[in-house]
């Protein structure tokens, strides 16, 4: 007898024999999407909990973004740096402006964005603070995550990360996160050329620092001539509940990396904003990317970030976050396998009472995909929660069912 295959079970087929293995997917496979919501290829609904990692804030196919899309596909959508295009330099000029800096280097996806970052303060750290050549610095806080090319993993703690890809690039130091002691004695050093962190870490299971921890860093960076590059690629972009999760304690920095939701999940975009004193070290030709910049990506950049500022999805994401994490904080008071409950704005994570190898967060994962709800876990026993910001209340609500359900009648024995 032969047995019949799902599409779902057969689309998953094609990607394990054609596909590298460098993922581990929920089995779901997602055919539309619209809003908070999404769709298998079998017509089943689900809201979508994790937006892309936080790249889909506005909403899955949100039709202002769309429609951007579209009109500027018909016209123009590469023209790569070596020409000038109509698009570009509005593009900037907006970008500047809402966030409060003098320039912008467009990349495409946020590592790249912290490469952009790193070279820039390396650059800096060698023409303004004196370092001697080819000692500049960059500390980080442990437990970061900002991509998988080798410098990003030459900056990790996480074995997952690094093991098995070096030699690791040098330069790179870590100290504790949350920790202005230690950062304190880091910045000493007259080589350090910036400390480079996360205002909350996102994949690592969403840990958010005390308050005043981010104050405190542009206080020292300022105080020690060091650089304070902010990594908002996961928390910018009203996830957190403010436009940037550093907007909370007014800790502006020096380089500012964007990524994700800058482009509303319809094109890789990244953006790493500066003033000219950090910008203009890099000069034509040592710097670029034949996609950054592009009149497509431009278009579609300014239209998503449009709709953050229109659409107030910082201050909604700020309201409907408080109430997730009462509901949730509250039923946690009534069951023993849910050890905490944290986050800011829609930026929240579920921490499973339960050590981090085991498979209960996946195996819950599961139980929540069959009732209509996607997420995925991190570190084991983390659940990261982080629905699109245009979810409404009474959607949210739903969610929070589904979610304390699935847990009260899941079995943990």
């Amino acid at each position: 007898m032969i047995e019949s295959t799902t599409k779902s079970e057969e689309l998953m087929r094609l990607e394990a024999q054609h596909g590298a293995h460098n993922y581990h997917p929920l089995p779901v496979v997602l055919a539309k999407g619209l809003g908070a919501k999404v769709w298998d290829v079998e017509g089943k609904e689900y809201f979508d909990f994790l937006s892309a990692y936080s790249a889909v804030n506005q909403g899955h196919c949100h039709p202002k973004i769309l429609k951007a899309l579209t009109d500027q596909a018909s016209r123009l959508t590469l023209t790569s740096r070596a020409f000038h295009n109509d698009v570009l330099g509005k593009y900037e000029q907006f970008i500047t402006t809402l966030f409060g800096y003098d320039k912008v280097l467009p990349m495409n996806t946020g590592v790249e964005g912290g490469e952009t970052a790193n070279k820039l303060a390396r650059k800096w750290g060698y023409e303004h603070k004196g370092i001697p050549e080819n000692q500049a610095k960059i500390i980080f806080a442990k437990g970061n995550f900002w991509g998988r090319t080798l410098a990003a993993i030459s900056s990790s703690d996480d074995p997952v990360s690094y093991k098995g890809f070096g030699p690791y690039m040098p330069g790179y130091e870590l100290i504790p996160y949350n920790d202005l002691q230690a950062l304190k004695q880091k910045l000493q050093d007259p080589t350090v050329a910036a400390f480079m962190v996360e205002p909350i870490q996102g994949e690592a299971g969403v840990v958010v620092p005390d308050e005043g921890y981010l104050a405190g860093v542009r206080g020292l960076c300022t105080q020690y001539n060091v650089l304070f590059i902010a990594d908002e690629v996961q928390t910018g972009i009203a996830r957190t509940g403010k436009m940037l999760a550093c907007d909370y304690e007014d800790a502006r920095p020096d380089i500012l990396i964007l990524g994700k939701a800058i482009s509303g999940g319809v094109l890789p975009v990244s953006a790493i904003l500066a003033d000219d004193e950090v910008m203009l070290t890099i000069k034509p030709g040592e710097h670029g990317s034949t996609y950054g910049g592009n009149p497509l990506a431009c278009k579609v950049a300014q239209s998503a970030l449009e709709i953050v500022v229109d659409e107030n999805l910082a201050k909604k994401s700020q309201v409907l976050g408080d109430l997730f994490r009462k509901e949730l904080t509250d039923f946690m008071g009534a069951h023993e396998m849910v050890q905490t409950v944290r986050g800011k704005g829609l930026l929240n994570a579920l921490v499973i009472n339960d050590t981090a190898e085991s498979t209960t967060a996946w195996d819950i994962c599961l139980a929540l995909k069959e009732n209509g709800l996607l997420a995925k876990p991190t570190h084991g026993n983390i659940i990261r929660f982080a629905p699109p910001l245009v979810i409404t209340e009474g959607e949210l609500s739903h969610c929070l069912e589904i979610i304390k359900q699935t847990i009260t009648n899941f079995n943990f024995g």
